[in-house]
C-alpha cells in the first residue's frame, strides 16, 4: 500500500512540474525545454520546478523550427514567474537560441525577420545574439539590441522593486547602428581573359539588359572564365536588391557581413537536384534560384544537369519568383537571377574545333545536344560560341578590357531604358514590346523576313527583339535598326535539341 502511495504521489509531481511545447513544434525546438531550463538555473534564476508549464507556440497549424525559440520562451517563463516585469515586454521582439549556461547563440533568418517587421511597417525593438544583431541590423530605421546572455536581458526587464542583478558582461548589452552604407564591391576582372571578343561582348548585352546567356566551346576555351567574371559587369546593388538578397541568404544560413552588398553568384554542381535548385523541404527552403536573387547562376556542364532540375528553371526565368507548393503548405520565393550556362558543343568537347578532330558520331551530337529540351533553350537569349584561343594569341595578346569600362557602359545602357519604360528590358512583356523596342520600318521587315525563313517561334521573336532594343540601347540610340536587329539574331544560336 505504501509503495502504491508513493507510486501516485511521483506520478502527480511529474505532472505538477510538467514542461510542454505545443503548436507543432519539430524536434529542434521540443529540446528547448532542457536549454532553457539548465540556462534559467545556471543564470542563477528560478526555474518554476513546482507548476506545470504550457508553452504555446501560435498559430497551431504552421509548423516551427530552429532554436530562435529559446530566448523568447524563457523570457515568458521568468514573467509568468514574476521574476521581469511582463508589461514592460510590450513592443519588443526576441529571438536567440540559449546554450545550457544561458550565453546566447545565432540564429537563422534574422535579416529577414527584421526586413518582414520593416515591410510591414511594425515597429519594435529586436533583441538578438551576436552577429545576428548585425545582420538585423542592415535593415534601414531597425532597432536592434544586442545581448550576449540571458542576464543582460533579463537586467533590461526587472521590477521596479527589484535589485540589479550581476550580468555576464559589462558588454552584453548594446545597441546596434543600422544601415551601413553601401560600399563598392569588387569582383574578379574580366580583363583577365584574353581574346573572346565576341562572347565578351555578348556579356556586356546581357549585363546592360539583364539577358540569359548559353556559351558553347570546346575545354579550355575560357567558358568559366567569362561566367564568373560576368557578375563584375552589373551594377551595383540598391539597398533595396541588398535586403532582398541577403534576407534570402539569411534564411538559407549562408548570409555573411563580408557579402553584404555583393551580388551573388551561385554555382552548384551538375549532380544537385531539382529540389537543390528551386527549393523545397518541409518547410520550404530558398534553393539554388532563389539564392542567386539579384545575382547569377552558373550552370557549368549545362547538360549533364538532370533533366528534371533543367526543366524546373523555365518558369523562373519567365516570372523571376518560384512557387513551391506541397500538402500542407505552399511558400514563394524570389528567383529574379541571370541564368550563365556553359557546354561543350558535343560529348567529346571538339566539334567544330580547329585544334582537336571531334570523333563524336552524329547521333551522339545530337543526343548530347537534346539534352536541353526545345522550351528551356528558347527561353535563353543569348547562343554563344566561344572558340579555342590559339596558343600565340593567349600568349602575346595584351589585357582585355576591364570590367570597370564595361560597367559603365552597361550602366549608362540600363539607366537609358528604366528611363524609358520602367524595367530592364529582359521584363518587357506583350504590348511593351511593341511599345518601347521602337523598331525602324526596314528593321521590321528584316525581322519578319529572317524569322520567317528561319522558323523561329513568338517567343524567340520577342527574345531577339529585347536583345535588339538593349543593343540599341548600348549603342545611345532612340530607334532599334536592322544593323541592332541584325547582331541580336546572330545570338539565336540553334542547338538540335529534342
Amino acid at each position: 500500500m505504501k509503495i502504491g502511495c508513493k507510486s501516485m504521489r511521483q506520478s502527480f509531481d511529474n505532472y505538477a512540474s510538467s514542461f510542454t511545447l505545443v503548436g507543432l513544434a519539430d524536434v529542434e525546438v521540443k529540446e528547448a525545454r532542457e536549454r532553457v531550463r539548465s540556462a534559467i538555473q545556471n543564470s542563477g534564476l528560478e526555474f518554476p520546478n513546482n507548476k506545470k508549464i504550457v508553452v504555446n507556440l501560435a498559430p497551431a497549424d504552421l509548423p516551427k523550427d530552429s532554436g530562435r525559440f529559446d530566448l523568447p520562451i524563457a523570457l515568458g517563463i521568468l514573467a509568468a514567474s514574476g521574476q521581469i516585469d511582463a508589461g514592460a515586454l510590450a513592443g519588443w521582439e526576441f529571438a536567440g537560441e540559449l546554450s545550457l549556461s544561458g550565453e546566447l547563440r545565432p540564429v537563422r533568418g534574422a535579416l529577414a525577420m527584421s526586413l518582414a517587421l520593416y515591410g510591414s511597417g511594425v515597429v519594435t525593438q529586436l533583441v538578438l545574439p551576436p552577429d545576428s544583431a548585425e545582420e538585423a541590423a542592415l535593415v534601414p530605421t531597425a532597432q536592434v539590441y544586442r545581448a550576449r546572455h540571458l542576464l543582460d536581458v533579463v537586467q533590461q526587464f526587472l521590477p521596479a522593486t527589484s535589485e540589479s542583478i550581476a550580468t555576464s558582461t559589462g558588454e552584453g548589452w548594446e545597441r546596434i547602428d543600422s544601415a551601413p552604407l553601401l560600399k563598392a564591391a569588387s569582383y574578379p576582372d574580366l580583363a583577365d581573359v584574353k581574346g573572346q571578343l565576341g562572347a565578351k561582348r555578348a556579356l556586356e548585352i546581357a549585363a546592360a539588359g539583364g539577358h540569359s546567356v548559353l556559351l558553347v566551346g570546346p575545354p579550355g576555351s575560357g567558358k568559366s572564365m567569362l561566367a564568373q567574371r560576368f557578375v563584375g559587369l552589373l551594377p551595383p546593388m540598391t539597398t533595396d536588391e541588398a535586403l532582398q538578397s541577403a534576407a534570402v541568404a539569411s534564411l538559407g544560413g549562408r548570409f555573411s557581413l563580408d557579402s553584404w552588398a555583393r551580388r551573388p553568384t551561385c554555382h552548384p554542381h551538375h549532380t544537385a537536384s531539382a529540389v537543390a535548385l528551386v527549393g523545397g523541404g518541409s518547410p520550404p527552403r530558398p534553393g539554388e534560384i532563389s539564392l542567386a536573387h539579384h545575382g547569377v547562376l552558373f550552370l557549368d556542364e549545362f547538360p549533364e544537369f538532370p533533366r528534371a532540375a533543367l526543366e524546373a528553371l523555365r518558369e523562373p526565368l519567365e516570372t523571376g519568383t518560384i512557387t513551391i507548393s506541397r500538402a500542407a503548405r505552399r511558400s514563394e520565393f524570389p528567383a529574379r537571377f541571370q541564368l550563365i550556362g556553359a557546354m561543350n558543343p558535343c560529348p567529346c568537347g571538339y566539334l567544330g574545333s580547329s585544334q582537336k578532330a571531334c570523333r563524336c558520331t552524329p547521333d551522339q551530337v545530337a543526343r548530347y545536344q537534346g539534352k536541353l529540351s526545345g522550351p528551356l533553350v528558347d527561353r535563353i537569349d543569348l547562343h554563344v560560341e566561344v572558340p579555342a584561343v590559339a596558343a600565340p594569341e593567349l600568349m602575346q595578346a595584351p589585357p582585355g578590357e576591364p570590367s570597370a569600362v564595361i560597367q559603365a557602359r552597361c550602366v549608362a545602357a540600363r539607366a537609358r531604358a528604366i528611363t524609358r519604360q520602367g524595367k530592364s528590358n529582359h521584363a518587357l512583356q506583350g504590348q511593351e514590346i511593341d511599345q518601347f523596342v521602337l523598331l525602324d520600318e526596314a528593321a521590321v521587315k528584316f525581322l519578319n523576313v529572317a524569322a520567317t525563313r528561319l522558323g523561329w517561334s513568338a517567343r524567340s521573336t520577342h527574345r531577339a527583339l529585347k536583345v535588339a532594343r538593349t543593343i540599341a540601347d548600348l549603342a545611345g540610340a532612340r530607334t532599334t535598326q536592322v544593323t541592332h536587329v541584325a547582331e541580336a539574331m546572330q545570338y539565336r544560336r540553334a542547338l538540335k535539341t529534342a
